[in-house]
């Protein structure tokens, strides 16, 4: 309706941004959520030239999903955050917030108590919601609380149907989605052969003490410096300087491949008994115990922990 007040999606905001069509922040911009993706929008709508930013967040700050630098940042950009409100409604371009109060949980409780804000535009960053109603009906299919229940194969109590990412209760978030995902297609893969998917042995946890810190020295940080407020404010350019090629693969390089042989030659170059042959390109060495005593140098001198001394059995 006219004079209604803009609601954006975050997503949707971000999208055209990247895209760079016409902007819809201008104004007085209050984006409702307290995560990465509301900090992009406010910090996006100070580029675009909005006369204000405000962030309303249900959490308190210290529990906010926000990474701890988007909010310094944000709030460096001159971005107003307002932590425990929650959106009541909206009458024209003024929004009724109610204040929360903090508990020893991520989410506050309702006081009762509200105040309002105004706005010119309202952009939504609360997440996503998942449609269960599809499946509410299915043989077997658990639904708890909006989430879909799987077995250790990510397959559902329903043959066949399996689930990852937002259908689970796994704190929404990319990486664990994509981990969902590949762990999934391996055990589809299974079920559609008739099999069942075996993981491999997972490798014992590699320890900071088993590895050589040493080896991997710091590469040097880019020229370009980071950004100052006023540089970063004016326009979309990175705020830290970005790694050029040469600074680049020197950091992959460092890699501690932690727990890994990545065939550095460093067990085979300092073994005092000629215990160790090296088996060629991408097949690793090859110990000879009837010649080792034992020494641990291969071990100490591992720079990823890729050794283990054990006692012999006798």
């Amino acid at each position: 309706q006219d004079g209604a007040l803009p609601v954006l999606d975050a997503l949707a905001v971000l999208r055209d941004t990247e895209l760079e069509r016409p902007s819809a922040l201008y104004g007085r911009v209050v984006i409702y959520g307290g995560g990465n993706t509301a900090m992009d929008v406010a910090r996006s709508a100070i580029r675009l030239g909005a006369l204000k930013a405000t962030v309303v967040a249900l959490e308190a700050r210290e529990h906010l999903a926000a990474h701890a630098s988007e909010i310094k940042e944000a709030l460096e950009e001159g971005v107003e955050l307002i932590p425990l409100r929650a959106v009541r409604g909206i009458e024209g371009n003024v929004i009724t917030l109610e204040k929360m109060t903090a508990t020893n949980e991520r989410w506050p409780r309702p006081r009762g108590v509200f105040d309002t804000i105004e706005a010119d535009v309202f952009v939504q960053a609360v997440g996503q919601g998942v449609e269960t109603d599809a499946l509410e009906k299915i043989p077997g299919l658990e639904i708890v609380e909006g989430r879909i229940e799987v077995d250790e194969r990510m397959q559902t109590g329903a043959e066949g149907i399996f689930a990852g990412g937002d259908m689970l209760a796994s704190g929404g978030s990319v990486t664990a989605a994509i981990g969902h995902g590949k762990k999934a297609a391996r055990n589809i893969d299974a079920f559609l052969r008739g099999t069942v998917y075996k993981p491999r042995e997972r490798a014992e946890p590699a320890r900071f003490e088993y590895l050589e810190p040493w080896y991997y020295t710091d590469a040097p940080r880019s020229h370009q410096p980071r950004l100052d407020v006023v540089r970063r404010t004016s326009g979309f350019a990175e705020v830290v300087g970005n790694l050029d090629e040469e600074t680049a693969a020197y950091e992959a390089r460092r890699c501690m491949s932690c727990g890994n042989c990545f065939e550095c030659d460093n067990c085979y170059g300092i073994c005092p008994d000629n215990a160790i042959t090296k088996l060629g390109a991408g097949k690793r060495f090859e110990f000879k115990y009837d010649y080792c005593k034992g020494c641990g140098m291969c071990a100490t001198e591992c720079p990823c922990g890729a050794i283990k001394i054990v006692p012999e059995e006798i």
